[in-house]
């Protein structure tokens, strides 16, 4: 996945805000959870210490405080409960210190000293051997005539650390399949949120200068994607409108222009003929003819383009052999690379089938060829190969010519772009590939060129085949 792209952004926010909750849900369970646990320990340690200050207020006032210490083994049996108790008069005077438990899970010697706490009751946790925890609860008992004792009762925090890591184990588990799944259904809702926007960008894709009567689809959900696909609409209408214009002009123009052209080529011609010009007045108004001839020839051009943009080819679609006519078209072209001292030969396989205006398709083998030729020098050599790949068909014209600047190559298709002087000097309008492009495009298919100066030219055409037709290899 692009991780630049729209989708991975919005995912990986939502990733990143969803294990940011997630884990601060965790650590505020996991801390809402030791809280409560330690607190019920310590609630019931302290109810423990207040039980025995009762019980040492009772021996003191019988004046037995030497009992204080059966008294609270025989009613609590701290041993036997796997509980600290230690009981100590103000002045370090210590009255009693429990056993070691039957469990032998701690040694109350080793418990430290006694802190007096600051309020009438307070806790404290110390560590034990092992790295185990015990939580200590003190009370302060403070009786008349300035006695004060020191109850402190404890137990082992063991079984809050084993809820403790049972729940961090549990968090651990169910904490990633909770974030998978919501990043799952996240991921889901984030492709279904810009399925429009997939749609929108096919749709534009398919779009071209030939196609701009389609529209993009809007979903009617009243959000900014439909807000942009309604002005994007508008858009293409504007640019749709602005090139039916500009074909329109065009068009007109060249229909126009030809009836002048034809008339003044014929004055021309009348001209030329007449006995009393000298050869000098002749030779100018032969090359006024040819200037004339030449303009004919650019508006018979920008005528043709006009009418494929238009749409003429796809009108006159009909299924025929290409490849019956690319050998036809090349017989009738090896004249012109014969008189020039330029071999042709061909590999086409026959039966390939495709659709399309037979006329148009003939004027994309004569231009390659021409094309070809003109920039071939005599003694090279001239390919031409046509068959189908998969659900394509091909043509391939390939010569040894003078071949195309790097730079020059991705504007060798614009209409009146002539490489070089070299190339201007060859009579060529600049129309000639423009028009092979336009007619590709009106078949759903397309012309590429690849070429380097001094190694010649390579011209690919690929058109939809049509797979219906059997096809067999025929080389000549």
């Amino acid at each position: 996945m692009n991780r630049r792209s729209l989708k991975f952004q919005l995912i990986g926010w939502y990733a990143l805000v969803l294990t940011g909750c997630f884990t601060l849900l965790a650590a505020a369970t996991y801390i809402a959870l030791q809280k409560s646990l330690v607190g019920a320990l310590a609630e019931n340690q302290l109810r423990r210490a207040r039980q025995i200050s009762e019980l040492i207020r009772d021996e003191v006032e019988k004046n037995s405080v030497s009992q204080i210490g059966p008294e609270v083994d025989v009613r609590y049996a701290p041993a036997l409960n796997d509980r600290f108790v230690r009981v100590t008069q103000k002045g370090g005077v210590r009255l009693y210190l429990s056993p070691a438990p039957t469990s032998q899970s701690f040694e109350p010697a080793t418990i430290p000293p006694p802190e007096w706490p600051a309020q009438p009751e307070g806790r404290r946790e110390v560590v034990l051997l092992g790295g185990r925890k015990m939580l200590i609860v003190s009370h302060w008992l403070q009786l008349a005539g300035g006695r004060s004792f020191l109850i402190e009762t404890g137990a082992p925090m063991d079984g809050v650390q084993a809820d403790l890591k049972k729940w961090v184990l549990f968090l651990a588990t169910m904490l990633p399949a909770l974030l998978g799944v919501a990043l799952g259904g996240g991921y889901v809702l984030v492709k279904r949120a810009l399925l429009p926007v997939a749609q929108i960008t096919a749709t534009a894709e398919r779009i071209s200068s030939q196609s701009l009567s389609q529209r993009l689809p809007v979903a009617q959900t009243g959000d900014e994607l439909e807000r942009l696909s309604v002005a994007l609409n508008r858009m293409i209408e504007r640019l749709d409108n602005a090139f039916q214009h500009s074909r329109q002009f065009v068009a007109d123009a060249s229909h126009e222009l030809r009836t002048p052209l034809t008339v003044l080529r014929g004055e021309l011609e009348t001209l030329v003929r007449q006995a009393q010009f000298t050869d000098e007045w002749r030779e100018r108004v032969g090359s006024a003819l040819e200037e004339v001839d030449r303009l004919a020839h650019i508006v018979d051009g920008l005528f043709a383009i006009s009418r494929l943009d238009a749409g003429e080819a796809a009108s006159e679609r009909v299924p025929l052999d290409f490849s019956q006519l690319v050998t036809a078209t090349a017989d009738q072209m090896s004249l012109l690379a014969e008189d020039k001292g330029v071999k042709v030969s061909c590999d086409i396989a026959m039966g390939v089938w495709v659709e399309g205006d037979r006329a148009r398709l003939k004027q994309v083998v004569v231009n390659l060829l021409d094309n070809a030729i003109k920039y071939t020098p005599p003694g090279g050599e001239i390919s031409l190969r046509a068959g189908h790949e998969n659900q394509t068909a091909f043509l391939e014209v390939i010569d040894s010519g003078i071949g195309i600047p790097q730079e020059a190559l991705p504007r060798v298709f614009d209409r009146f772009f002539r490489v070089d002087q070299a190339r201007s000097r060859e009579g060529g309008a600049g129309l000639g590939l423009s028009i092979v492009r336009s007619i590709c495009a009106a078949h759903e298919g397309s012309v590429k060129v690849t070429s380097s100066p001094g190694a010649g030219s390579r011209f690919r055409v690929e058109l939809p085949f049509m797979s219906n037709h059997k096809t067999n290899h025929h080389g000549r």
